[in-house]
């Protein structure tokens, strides 16, 4: 369900061309988000962040006021959108092994909805910025202020104004010497042909918040402020400002300027996976259960960050599980780990999802993380497009099916790739989806072993 919502909610966006809206990605998060909304990035990983909404608005930290200036302005639109794609399929691979891929992908997604932008003008933070925090201090800003964490208010959202019926549909007929997990209708090997069909089907309650614009806050001497202009050295709570210095191995966001950053904050999480030796391959298989399922992979994030651990079903509720029977847990902080596992697979993409499970299945993990990291490595540094060729030693490894899914991973993270070539061009925007990628790689390399 979530993936449907997410592809939804990010072509809504395309659509209005708003560069400052957010896309709500995951459904279950929809709910939780309006106008006055605190949100926290959150990030263990150097390049990848997400917003996550507190159960605390904007007025839940002031005076109250005889009222609410609610001056929004409401842009009404309807939009009804068909889109039927169609897809064909076709490499060929030399690494040793002869590889060629022929197919046909069908997707059908419709979808009919109106929706209204709600804005809020400048009066109205005018307006409210002349109520006073609370006096004490509520205890969640003073959680915060420890923390030095930075919010961050909505100040624009994209609700939906009627209740819309979201249906995806895609059928897939591939014929192959082998079968690859193109996408998560098509998993297995043998030479044939088959056709597989999924339809899925959503309905949004009225007024799902599908996009949203959000602002820094601020607090200082004389009261607090929206930054309507963003500057990205201010804090939220300037009197705690300070540098954020390498911890416990952990690299400085602000100064990733070379690879040796990157490699030193995964390796400090590979460290903490060997941890979980008594327990690596429970994560291991629940993980790959869970590829391509957003929700339970979100889900069992919020109940890794809670203390005690929370509670789940499914394969999170194993990793959980075996996280409370763990004699490392309570001494090691073990869980940090697998935090730091799903943030790199959150920035994969639901291609990448599969493509990573069938890795998983076929244990070439390691040599697949050896080479994303001998491109990695190199060209880190350079801003601009360049090209490069691949190992051939690192490329010998990865035969058949192997090199395909690889492949298929690299192309994914933006590079392009050649057939029959271990040329490709360095792509300043594949910098961050090949680390998230480097990252799971690691990570799951070391539950792996254990």
């Amino acid at each position: 369900m979530s993936l449907i919502f997410g592809k939804t909610s990010m072509a809504l966006v395309k659509t209005i061309g708003d560069e400052e809206l957010r896309p709500v990605r995951c459904f279950s998060r929809a709910n939780k988000i309006r106008r006055f909304s605190i949100l926290e990035k959150k990030s263990r990983f150097l390049f990848l962040e997400s917003d996550v909404p507190h159960e605390v608005s904007l007025m839940n930290i002031l005076e109250s006021s005889s009222s609410v200036p609610d001056t929004a302005v409401r842009v009404p639109f309807q939009l009804s959108d068909t889109v039927i794609q169609k897809h064909k399929a076709g490499a060929s691979l030399k690494a040793g092994v002869d590889v060629s891929i022929s197919g046909e992908v069908m997707e059908f997604q419709g979808s009919s909805f109106q929706y209204q932008i709600v804005t809020t003008p400048y009066e109205t933070w005018t307006e409210l910025q002349k109520w006073k925090v609370l006096d004490p201090e509520p205890a969640f800003l003073r959680q915060c202020r420890e923390r030095s964490i930075n919010l961050y208010v909505v100040t624009e959202t994209v609700e939906l104004l009627n209740s819309p019926v979201l249906h995806d549909v895609r059928s897939m007929n591939i014929l192959a010497k082998f079968s690859i997990p193109m996408n998560t209708f098509v998993k297995g090997e043998g030479v044939g042909e088959g056709h597989k069909v999924r339809a899925t089907k959503l309905t949004l309650p009225q007024g799902t918040v599908m996009a949203y614009k959000m602002k820094q806050l601020v607090f200082k001497e004389t009261g607090w402020e929206i930054l309507h202009i963003a500057n990205e050295k201010q804090k939220t709570f300037p009197e705690w400002e300070c540098e954020i210095q390498i911890l416990s191995g952990r690299a400085q966001r602000s100064c990733w300027l070379d690879f040796g950053r990157l490699q030193e904050e995964v390796s400090w999480y590979v460290k903490k996976a060997q941890l979980l030796e008594d327990m690596g391959a429970v994560v291991f298989s629940s993980i790959l259960a869970m590829l391509g399922d957003w929700e339970a992979l979100e889900g069992l994030e919020d109940k890794l960050e809670q203390k005690p651990l929370g509670h789940l079903d499914g394969p999170g509720g194993v990793i959980l599980n075996a996280l409370r029977e763990s004699s490392s847990y309570q001494w090691f902080n073990s869980e940090d780990s697998i935090l730091y596992l799903l943030e790199a697979i959150n920035g994969l993409s639901d291609l990448q999802h599969d493509l990573l499970a069938w890795s998983m299945e076929k244990k070439v993990l390691l040599q697949q993380r050896d080479l994303v990291r001998s491109i990695l490595e190199p060209n880190f540094k350079y801003p601009w497009n360049i090209p490069f060729t691949m190992k051939p030693e690192l490329l010998a490894p990865l035969r058949g099916e192997a090199l395909a899914i690889t492949y298929g991973l690299l192309e994914e993270c933006g590079l392009t790739m050649e057939p029959n070539s271990p040329r490709s061009t360095w792509d300043l925007e594949a910098k961050k989806p090949l680390s998230a990628l480097y990252a799971a790689l690691s990570v799951l390399q070391q539950l792996a072993e254990a």
